[in-house]
């Protein structure tokens, strides 16, 4: 556990913790944002990977609908409803 200085610096440790690595501590933010993904409803999985509205925008202009259409079902597939 690191204590956040008001420089932005993370030195110092709080207490008698154990310090990890910045790998380590990457390896735990990602189980923690697989588990909370994971928690998620198929609807909200489904809004957090379709593309930005720019994005699809863009797809309808130079690909056309059937592009578009792709691109959506693809993340309806991968994200069934139960």
């Amino acid at each position: 556990i690191f204590a956040y200085e008001l420089d932005g610096s993370q030195d110092h440790l709080i207490g008698d913790k154990t310090a990890i690595t910045e790998q380590e501590a990457e390896i735990i933010r990602n189980e923690i944002e697989k588990i909370n993904f994971d928690s998620l409803n198929y609807s909200d999985k489904r809004a957090s990977e379709y593309p930005s509205f720019a994005e699809q925008f863009d797809l309808l202009y130079h690909g056309g609908y059937d592009s578009w259409k792709a691109a959506i079902q693809e993340v309806k597939d991968q994200y069934p409803k139960p």
